[in-house]
């Protein structure tokens, strides 16, 4: 696989420019959501490199992650006429990545691509480490290819369009990050979160002065380990912290009241930090400081014993899984990374009583 540059920009239009210059084609298609055709393309659309760039639009929102979303920029490449030689470049959050990115690599079997992420989440998560895909059969990601793009640029400027929710929703992935590195990264975002008033707006809020610095560093963590293991054999599975429970709560959302990543990936680090106390010693003042801070600023999804039947079968369906057990990333503590962990289904249901009682 071809590596992956990440580029953080202060100038969007230099940065694309010479993104999109390194990358010999012959035609150029801009994919972009509802949303983002409103909020964003117009910060790029008169830029003379965009000048011939043609649109295509998918409805926002993680329910249309789905196969349907995927056939119509596959219908309209081919009705505009894409070659194997065309580029396109993918200007959303995680959901326009994702499937954009899946739509590319599997167009002509592949062509060119270039992630422009205009969320939190997908700044930290989605658009870096060459991860794409879709949603399937009720599950999260469940079609999906390792490939590469050419270029992701990550420019803060697009998070001031940013509501209080879905900047939390990048945020928890960045807490993820933080768990899974060392104690001054985990204590300066966790310090970060319980600052902010969970009932206040984020709306006086410049997201640009304090997140920058932490993204970036956000960035190199993932970027780091998607280089060391780009395709999950390995160190890689770190990055799984909080997910297996996570998408388990996120695909239960999808048949009630969808939910954003970021919050169902602070549900699942609840569930799996307790985890981490049972089996692998984690520290618990640690756990009842992180779970305090989620739970203060992510509430939490409404679940019943009713409830865990369906999770743990949605747990059993996760990618990471070998045979019949659930596998999961458990940490020692803030740093020590335990990957290709089991848990019985009787300790998932203590688990998620702690998630549903703390």
């Amino acid at each position: 696989m071809e590596p992956q540059k990440v580029i953080i920009s202060d100038n969007l239009q230099q940065s694309l420019n010479e993104a999109i210059a390194a990358c010999q084609y012959d035609q150029l298609f801009v994919l972009v959501d509802t949303t983002t055709e409103r909020l964003c393309l117009p910060v790029v659309a008169d830029y003379d490199c965009m000048r011939d760039a043609q649109r295509i639009v998918i409805p926002d929102t993680d329910t249309h992650k789905t196969l349907d979303s995927v056939t119509h920029v596959w219908s309209e490449l081919q009705r505009l006429g894409a070659t194997r030689h065309s580029l396109m470049i993918n200007l959303g959050g995680g959901m326009v990545t994702d499937l954009g990115g899946f739509a590319a690599s599997t167009f002509k079997r592949g062509i060119q691509y270039i992630n422009i992420p205009t969320t939190l989440l997908s700044m930290v998560d989605a658009s870096v480490g060459g991860k794409t895909g879709f949603n399937f059969g009720g599950l999260k990601n469940e079609i999906g290819v390792f490939s590469n793009a050419s270029s992701v640029i990550l420019d803060t400027t697009f998070l001031r369009t940013m509501d209080r929710e879905n900047l939390l929703s990048g945020y928890a992935e960045m807490l993820k990050h933080g768990l899974i590195s060392n104690d001054r990264m985990w204590a300066e975002l966790l310090a970060f979160l319980e600052s902010l008033d969970p009932l206040e707006s984020l709306d006086h809020l410049d997201p640009l002065v304090p997140l920058s610095p932490m993204l970036a560093e956000s960035v190199a963590v993932k970027q780091r380990i998607v280089t060391e293991d780009p395709t999950e054999h390995g160190i890689r599975k770190a990055l799984n912290l909080g997910h297996t429970a996570g998408h388990a709560f996120e695909s239960l959302a999808l048949e009630r009241k969808p939910v954003l990543h970021g919050y169902a990936v602070a549900y699942g680090l609840i569930v799996e930090l307790y985890l981490c106390c049972v089996k692998t010693g984690f520290p618990q003042h640690k756990m009842r400081q992180t779970v305090a801070a989620i739970k203060s600023h992510y509430g939490r999804m409404p679940i019943t014993c009713d409830d865990y039947p369906q999770l743990l079968a949605l747990m059993h369906h996760d990618k990471k899984n070998t045979g019949h057990d659930i596998n999961f990333t458990l940490l020692g503590d803030v740093g020590d990374i335990r990957i290709n962990q089991t848990a019985s289904e009787d300790e998932i249901r203590d688990a998620l009583d702690f998630y549903r009682e703390c």
